[in-house]
């Protein structure tokens, strides 16, 4: 496999930055953020995890070493609750915000940048097929406006054989690619279908980050170690761009709220930042509404509902 095109962070402009993600799809910057902001952040999701029993008992939890037999992913219910602590920790809120992140976004994106409030965390048991990411692009998942960006950081070092992401290099050049969604949870598109250039991969360490646009295709390398592979994906974009609501809310029936991610934070700093914006929605506030009162099935128009009720 090709190797990763890599830029310092001290290397990078905002002329480079563009160049290449507009040539190939992705830029590696290396040594971006400090490595203890990373460990600050990884202690406390390590440490939901040991109580919940993913990992093996007399090891630093921070070394990560994994329970196998409690393996599991989403949609499985356990994995569901233990993910929802990590998601509420504030300081996996902040690290999105990192002014070191902030600047080089803003030279990708200009001065208007929307960091999307919703990161998403991975948290990857080893050798378990089923939970490996397979190739997607993650407009697919966001819709809006595809001039958005994905920035995936490791919170520890990631060599090949703990999982790193994969790219198509310039594949974001060729639109959007067509998933398979039968007999899938996650849609992915078919290994045969991937189109674009060259697969290119290799190990992305802590304080490194991965920036890509939201059509280039990408996926997960099997974790072969015998470790958790625990990353963090964040989104940015203009926000006078476009932007799908859901982004913003949480659409399904399982009772999750921003009140109930807030509960413990002790810094109101961040909370629903993104309603001082001037966000331009789509569908807009007025189709959400429509479509809370005529979308079907029933379950449609109470997840319009869901997201109308978060917005305002």
């Amino acid at each position: 496999m090709k190797s990763f095109c890599e830029f310092q962070a001290s290397e990078l402009s905002s002329h480079s930055l563009q160049d290449e993600i507009s040539s190939r799809g992705y830029v590696l910057v290396r040594e971006l953020l400090p490595q203890d902001d990373l460990r600050h952040l990884l202690r406390e999701v390590t440490q939901i995890l040991s109580d919940a029993g993913w990992l093996l008992p007399g090891h630093d939890p921070l070394e990560r070493v994994a329970n196998v037999n409690a393996a599991c992913g989403d949609p499985d219910p356990g994995f569901k609750r233990t993910y929802q602590e990590v998601f509420n920790l504030e300081a996996f809120h902040a690290l999105p915000h990192h002014p070191a992140l902030q600047r080089i976004m803003s030279m990708l994106v200009g001065e208007r940048l929307l960091i999307h409030p919703k990161p998403i965390g991975r948290l990857i048991f080893p050798h378990c097929e089923r939970l490996t990411v397979h190739a997607h692009q993650d407009y697919r998942f966001m819709g809006g406006d595809p001039e958005c960006f994905t920035v995936w950081i490791p919170l520890h070092d990631c060599p090949v054989d703990i999982g790193p992401l994969q790219i198509v290099e310039g594949s974001h050049r060729l639109g959007y690619q067509r998933h398979e969604d039968e007999n899938l949870h996650v849609p992915e598109i078919p290994t045969e279908a991937v189109a674009g250039g060259e697969w290119v991969g290799g190990e992305i360490n802590a304080g490194d980050v991965l920036i890509f646009h939201s059509l280039t295709v990408h996926a997960a390398s099997p974790n072969l170690s015998k470790q958790l592979r625990i990353s963090l994906d964040c989104r940015f974009q203009d926000y006078k761009r476009v932007l799908n609501p859901s982004n913003l809310a949480f659409a399904g029936e399982s009772g999750k709220s921003w009140e109930k991610t807030y509960a413990g934070w002790h810094s109101d700093a961040l909370k629903y930042y993104w309603k001082k914006l001037p966000l331009e929605f789509q569908p807009s506030k007025s189709e959400l509404e429509y479509l809370a009162m005529t979308a079907e099935p029933s379950s449609a128009r109470a997840r319009y509902t869901r997201i109308l009720s978060q917005l305002s």
